[in-house]
């Protein structure tokens, strides 16, 4: 079949819940895609941030082959290697205490929100404590996730969700003031908001949140999924602002295309939160997973993955503040390490258009965004090749 014929019967048997572009992807290399009829797209979308090595970083794949040949699920009544590995080598990179694994980024997210709430049950032994969340917020699509993600249009048609949450704005502490009560057992942020808009958290705003944490014995919650694993130019954003969470949520470029995800805490968190029977999954941490988060860490810290992003950073905020500068319908340059946004006066959805079809891959965030969450690996040309595309479609 052709690149139509295979729109046409995925558009008759998938679930119509993805407006997709109209290109059909076929494999991958270094920071480029191809599509089935060997066109090559420069990848400046890495999956939605989760391609952070590209497409065949050397050792990748053949730890992966290896691991099959191996084992490829055993479920968590076993202890297996890489699961092993995976967490000594995760512990290390995120600086947490405790690690559980599992299958996506809601997935941690679902068990952060048990782990919090556990964890205030047990001091009192009751069963009405509220959350305090973001607006502009995005934390998936579960609907533990949906309940504090801060945008209505994703919540509203499937509530009631999980009640007891409460909205505050991103470095406005007298807002979260207002939410806080004496039965608030966690506080949940994205440090760098991702789908809100590339909207950072500020380091006096996060350092008020760890005070009145402390104080009130409630726990700090960072939602790292997108902002984790080197984007920043941190190993975890966190690390950025010297504020460190109770209970940190991971996955996309934690298994660089594997899906696999994973929640965090302090050791103190995990003596007095989730114990056996609390929590589980049956694929979660199986030793494919595993192996390719083992992987990936490893070249993280051999090939300096994270100091990379510290050099080439700062050479994508310069091109694409060159580029606002150039057109008045850029009203916003902002993001942190390879975390990019361009805010425009109008919907970004045209221009996006006429990058994949000159074969730049692009994604928004909301409306009027512009996302640039590309490979970690990316050079000066890949940049400029891409800046050179994105002009031609802004003009």
């Amino acid at each position: 079949m052709d690149m139509k014929e295979y729109i046409e019967q995925a558009e008759k048997d998938l679930l119509h819940t993805y407006n997709r572009y109209q290109i059909v992807l076929d494999r991958g290399e270094g920071v480029y895609l191809y599509d089935i009829e060997g066109k090559k797209y420069l990848d400046f979308v890495a999956g939605i941030a989760v391609f952070a090595l590209g497409y065949h970083y050397p050792g990748y794949d053949e730890a992966l082959k290896a691991q099959i040949d191996k084992l490829l699920h055993t479920s968590n009544y076993y202890y297996n290697v890489p699961a092993i590995e995976a967490a000594r080598r995760l512990k290390k990179l995120s600086g947490m205490d405790r690690v559980f694994f599992t299958n996506s980024g809601a997935e941690a997210l679902e068990g952060a929100i048990k782990a919090a709430k556990k964890y205030a049950w047990q001091k009192d032994g009751a069963q009405d404590h509220d959350l305090v969340a973001m607006n502009h917020s995005f934390h998936g699509r579960t609907m533990g996730a949906l309940a504090v993600t801060g945008n209505p249009k994703y919540r509203e048609p499937f509530e009631p969700l999980i009640g007891n949450v409460s909205f505050a704005g991103l470095n406005d502490f007298d807002s979260v003031m207002s939410c806080v009560t004496d039965k608030t057992c966690g506080i949940i942020l994205e440090p760098v908001q991702g789908e809100g808009g590339l909207q950072p958290a500020s380091e006096e705003f996060l350092q008020k949140l760890r005070a009145l944490c402390d104080e009130r014995d409630i726990l700090l919650i960072f939602d790292e999924v997108q902002c984790g694993m080197g984007r920043t130019g941190y190993p975890y954003a966190w690390q950025r602002y010297g504020v460190k969470p109770d209970i940190l949520t991971s996955a996309k470029a934690l298994g660089c295309g594997v899906p696999v995800g994973a929640f965090m805490m302090t050791e103190r968190v995990a003596q007095n939160s989730l114990t056996s029977g609390d929590h589980g999954t049956t694929y979660g941490g199986n030793p494919l997973a595993a192996a390719a988060v083992e992987k990936v860490l490893e070249i993280y810290e051999r090939d300096g993955i994270v100091e990379h992003v510290q050099k080439i950073a700062p050479y994508l905020e310069k091109r694409l503040k060159e580029l606002s500068e150039k057109y008045d319908c850029i009203i916003e340059h902002r993001g942190v390490g390879l975390m990019q946004g361009l805010v425009f006066d109008r919907p970004v959805g045209e221009i996006i258009t006429r990058a994949v079809e000159k074969g730049l891959l692009l994604i928004n965030a909301g409306p009027d965004i512009i996302r640039f969450v590309p490979p970690l690996i990316i050079t000066k040309q890949h940049i400029d090749d891409m800046i050179g595309i994105l002009d031609t479609c802004i003009e």
